[in-house]
């Protein structure tokens, strides 16, 4: 039986998917193709996971905004001052939230702006996202009368 492949070694059994080569000694010229993939791939991947990151932070502050509007509307409803709904909004919208109460009529508006910043000051030349959510209750002040 005679075969080119070193003693004690065996090729795998199948076909080789095409364009596939057989791995050379220590001597051969593909040493090293796996640092230079790794390095091509990696910086790809950590682009990838900070593009991850940003999109959360993103949905995370629009969930957080959609929150704060939803519960300042519902304390201005009740009949409290706008400054009080705005301060209930606070515990839950993102830092920095601008918040505008808004009484029309037999409604409450609420407006509430954010603008988002995943990765904060470390790299602030990143542009920032600015997120917003409106939220409207009906007035139980004025429905009682």
């Amino acid at each position: 039986m005679s075969s080119s492949l070193p003693r004690g070694r065996s090729r795998p059994a199948g076909p080789r998917p095409a364009g596939a080569r057989l791995r050379q000694d220590a001597t051969g010229s593909e040493r090293g193709y796996v640092t230079a993939e790794t390095a091509v791939v990696l910086p790809v991947l950590l682009i990838v996971l900070a593009l991850a990151i940003w999109v959360l932070a993103a949905v995370s502050a629009q969930l957080r905004c959609t929150d704060a509007a939803a519960m300042a509307a519902r304390v201005a409803a009740r009949g409290d001052s706008p400054a009080s709904a705005e301060s209930t909004g606070r515990l839950v919208a993102p830092r920095g939230a601008q918040f505008q109460v808004d009484l029309v009529g037999d409604q409450v508006q609420v407006q509430v702006r954010a603008e988002v910043r995943p990765f904060g000051s470390a790299l602030s030349g990143l542009p920032g996202l600015s997120v917003r959510a409106h939220a409207v209750a009906a007035r139980e002040d004025v429905a009682l009368r």
